[in-house]
C-alpha cells in the first residue's frame, strides 16, 4: 500500500513549484519508492498552455503580460490555455498509477474529488462529458491539466477560491472563448483557504483510497485565512529585536527566559580560549573579514577555531531579513568590498585549509541578490588555494535561478542551504524564505548537472514534533541531497526566540537513522552540530 505525503507549502511561483514536483516525480516514478505526493499551494499571475493549445487563445501579446507582470510557461501537461493567480488552490498529484493507460479515470478521480469538497461547502457542482473540470451554475470553477511519464503523475488542479478572475479576461479559458469562470467566494464569502485546503485533502484521500497519510501544512497568510494573524518573528521585527541599537532586553534568570526549560549539562560548552583561538581572531581582525562563527554566536567557536577552522561571512554583518533564531544584525547593508573575495583567499592560504567554508547575509537589496560576489569569492580561493575544497551556504535568491546559475558555474564542491525548520514553523522563524522554494532550489541544483554535493541543515527545540522533523527528512531524500545537518536551538540572547525544548541525545541519533534509512548518504546529527560543524568530515564521507 502506497503512503500519500500532502504538503501545503503557500505562495509559490510556477517555475519553481515545476522544479520541485520533477524533483518528487523522478522518487515516486522508481518502482521501489512506495511514497506519493499532492503538492498544495497558491501560485503568483502566471498563464500556462498545454500541449493541445490552440494559437489565438492568448488575447494579448507576450510583451503586454511582461508589462503586467504575469508570467507565461509552454508546459507539457495536457489541455489548452489557463490562468493561475492569487486566491486559487493548486493542486499537484504526483502519484506512480496501477496503469499508466487509466489517465482518464485518474482525472475523473479528481473531478469527483473537488465535486465532493464543493459540495461540503453547500456549492452544487457538475462535470461535462466532453470536457474536463468541474462547473457550476455560475460557470467553471476547476480546471484539470496532467502529465504522465514512467507510470507518475505530475502537473494537476485549479480551484477558485478567491474572487480574483481578471487574469481570465486575458485568455480563452481552457480554449473556450464563451466560458465563464466562477469562484467559491461568488456562492461563501466567508471560505478561506486553509479551510478549503483540508477539506480538498481529506476527500482526496479518502477518493484515492489512502489509508497511510501524512500531512504538513506550512502557516496560512491571514490574506488565506481570511482574519487577523500576527506572527512571533513580525512582533520581534516591529520590536526592533535584530537592530544593533535595540534596547529592552527580556531578563532571565541564570540564563533562563521564563517558561524555558533548563539547559542541560551536556549542553554547556567550555570556552577555549587558546592560542589557536587568539591567533585565527587576529588574522580576520587584520584581514577585516566577518564569521558566521562570531555573528550568528555559534556555540562551536571555541573547538573550531582553535582547531584552526572557520566559517567566512562575506558581503558584510548586516542581513536585509530577520530570522527569529539568528544573531546576524538586520537593517540596510553596506556597499560591497571586491577586495573581500582576495583577503578571503589569502585567509584561506594563510590557515592552511584544505575544505573551506564560505556563507553570506541576505543581500536582497541587490538585483542578483548578490550572487556574483560569492561566485567571485569561490573563484578567488580556488584560484590561491590549490586542491582547497569549497563549501558554500547560499540565500534562496529569491528563487532566481541565474543567481543560483552563477553559484553552480563557479563550482563548489558543495552547496549547501539550509530549510531550517518544518513547514508549520517557516512563517514564524523566516521572514521572506519558504519550505517550497528552499525544496526547490536544492533540486535545481542537481538537475542542473551539478557535479559537486547538495547539503542542507535543520535547527529543532522551536516548537516541532519528532514526527515532523521525520517527515522533513523523507522530503529531503527524494530530492537526492547527500548531506543533511541537524542541531539544537540556543536561543543567542534574551531577545530571540525562546527555547521551546532541549532535544534529548538519543533524539538526534533517531533522525540520523531515519535520514540514512530513507536514502540520504550522511546525517550529522548532534545538539551542538550547525551547518559547518565537522564540514571537511562530512563531505569527504559522501
Amino acid at each position: 500500500m502506497r503512503k500519500l505525503n500532502i504538503r501545503w507549502l503557500g505562495k509559490l511561483p510556477y517555475s519553481e513549484a515545476y522544479d520541485l514536483q520533477l524533483g518528487l516525480h523522478n522518487s515516486v516514478s522508481n518502482d521501489l519508492d512506495n511514497d506519493d505526493y499532492l503538492l498544495l499551494l497558491e501560485h503568483d499571475n502566471v498563464i500556462t498552455s498545454g500541449r493541445t493549445s490552440k494559437e489565438g487563445n492568448l488575447l494579448v501579446s507576450l510583451d503586454h503580460l511582461e508589462e503586467m507582470k504575469i508570467d507565461y510557461f509552454e508546459t507539457d501537461r495536457g489541455g489548452d490555455i489557463t490562468f493561475h493567480g492569487e486566491g486559487q488552490l493548486i493542486g499537484y498529484p504526483i502519484i506512480r498509477l496501477e496503469d499508466p493507460k487509466k489517465v482518464v479515470p485518474f482525472v475523473r478521480l479528481i473531478e469527483n474529488t473537488l465535486i465532493d469538497s464543493l459540495k461540503e461547502l453547500s456549492i452544487d457542482s457538475f462535470t461535462k462529458e466532453d470536457d474536463t473540470g468541474v462547473w457550476t451554475e455560475k460557470g467553471k470553477i476547476a480546471s484539470i491539466g496532467v502529465k504522465v511519464s514512467k507510470w507518475t503523475t505530475y502537473h494537476g488542479f485549479s480551484l477558485n477560491i478567491f474572487d480574483k478572475l481578471e487574469g481570465f479576461q486575458l485568455i480563452n479559458p481552457c480554449g473556450n472563448e464563451l466560458e465563464n469562470i466562477t469562484s467559491i467566494q461568488n456562492f461563501n464569502n466567508e471560505v478561506s483557504f486553509e479551510e478549503v485546503s483540508k477539506i480538498v485533502s481529506k476527500n482526496f484521500s479518502r477518493m484515492f483510497q489512502y489509508k497511510d497519510i501524512d500531512e504538513q501544512f506550512s502557516q496560512f497568510t491571514p490574506k488565506q485565512l481570511k482574519s487577523k494573524k500576527e506572527f512571533n518573528i513580525d512582533k520581534m521585527v516591529a520590536d526592533g529585536v535584530f537592530k544593533p541599537t535595540s534596547k529592552g532586553i527580556p531578563i532571565t534568570i541564570k540564563g533562563v527566559l521564563p517558561n524555558e526549560p533548563k539547559r542541560p549539562e551536556w549542553m554547556k560548552v567550555k570556552a577555549n580560549l587558546g592560542s589557536d583561538y587568539r591567533s585565527l581572531k587576529n588574522l580576520l581582525k587584520e584581514q577585516k573579514l566577518n564569521t558566521v562563527c562570531e555573528e550568528a554566536s555559534c556555540p562551536n567557536i571555541y573547538e573550531c577555531w582553535s582547531m584552526g577552522t572557520a566559517t567566512f561571512m562575506i558581503m558584510g554583518d548586516v542581513c536585509t531579513r530577520a530570522c527569529g533564531f539568528c544573531d546576524v544584525k538586520t537593517g540596510k547593508p553596506g556597499s560591497l568590498d571586491w577586495e573581500e573575495p582576495k583577503r578571503v583567499a589569502e585567509s584561506v592560504k594563510s590557515m592552511g585549509l584544505s575544505h573551506a567554508v564560505i556563507t553570506s547575509v541576505n543581500r536582497d537589496d541587490l538585483n542578483d541578490g548578490g550572487s556574483l560576489f560569492f561566485a567571485e569569492t569561490i573563484r578567488e580561493v580556488k584560484k590561491l588555494n590549490n586542491g582547497c575544497d569549497v563549501e558554500v551556504l547560499i540565500p534562496d535568491f529569491k528563487g532566481d535561478r541565474a543567481a543560483i546559475n552563477n553559484i553552480i558555474e563557479a563550482s563548489p564542491e558543495v552547496i549547501n542551504h539550509n530549510l531550517e525548520t518544518v513547514p508549520r514553523l517557516q512563517r514564524e522563524i523566516r521572514t521572506s524564505a519558504s519550505y517550497g522554494r528552499s525544496l526547490s532550489l536544492l533540486h535545481y541544483v542537481k538537475s542542473q548537472g551539478f557535479e559537486g554535493k547538495t547539503k542542507t541543515g535543520l535547527i529543532v527545540g522551536m516548537g516541532e514534533s519528532k514526527e515532523e522533523v521525520v517527515a522533513v527528512l523523507k522530503d529531503i531524500s527524494k530530492l537526492n541531497v547527500d548531506i543533511v545537518t541537524i542541531g539544537q536551538y540556543l536561543r543567542p540572547t534574551a531577545k530571540h526566540r525562546p527555547i521551546d525544548r532541549y532535544a534529548p541525545e538519543d533524539e538526534f541519533e533517531h533522525y540520523k537513522f531515519m535520514g540514512e534509512s530513507f536514502g540520504i548518504p550522511h546525517v550529522e546529527s548532534g545538539p551542538l552540530v550547525r551547518s559547518s560543524y565537522h564540514a571537511k568530515d562530512s563531505f569527504a564521507s559522501v
